[in-house]
């Protein structure tokens, strides 16, 4: 007889880029949102200060993924369009899909109007046995769980 659910291991995800997988990634981050909260103080027929706790703006947090360097040019051509000043061209849809253990797919977040903001490479080091990391962080308009 179970128990409870199991949960999901970090480890088997994919990226989606407008549909198609355009690399893999060891490691994603980001993942979150967040509300202000708007503070509201008045004061009650009785004189009583009340305060109301209501939501305010919503803001994402930037996607940062992690992959090992190859030769694929992909994320520096997505770039490249923002450094050339096409927005609209950079600007993509995308999901993070996770798979149980089975890897049947169990969650997706799906997040609007992507671009990469920023782009970097680990720091280099000969006769060192480490991977070479670039990490991408991905600027975008929302993030919603389907």
């Amino acid at each position: 007889m179970p128990i409870g659910e199991d949960a999901l291991g970090g480890y088997t995800f994919k990226i989606e880029i407008d549909g198609q997988v355009i690399a893999q990634f060891k490691e994603v981050s980001g993942l979150g949102a967040s509300r202000e909260v708007i503070e509201h103080r008045e004061l009650n027929l009785m004189g009583k200060e009340v305060i109301k706790k209501l939501p305010g703006k919503k803001s994402w947090e930037d996607i940062v993924l992690k992959r090992g360097v190859t030769d694929s040019t992909a994320v520096d051509d997505w770039f490249g369009e923002i450094l050339k000043g096409n927005v609209d061209a950079a600007r993509k849809n995308g999901s993070i899909v996770l798979y149980d253990y089975a890897g049947g797919e169990v969650r997706r977040y799906n997040f609007k109007n992507a671009w990469p903001n920023k782009v970097s490479v680990s720091g280099l080091q000969a006769g060192s046995s480490d991977i070479a990391v670039e990490e991408v962080t991905l600027s975008h308009e929302g993030l919603e769980p389907a």
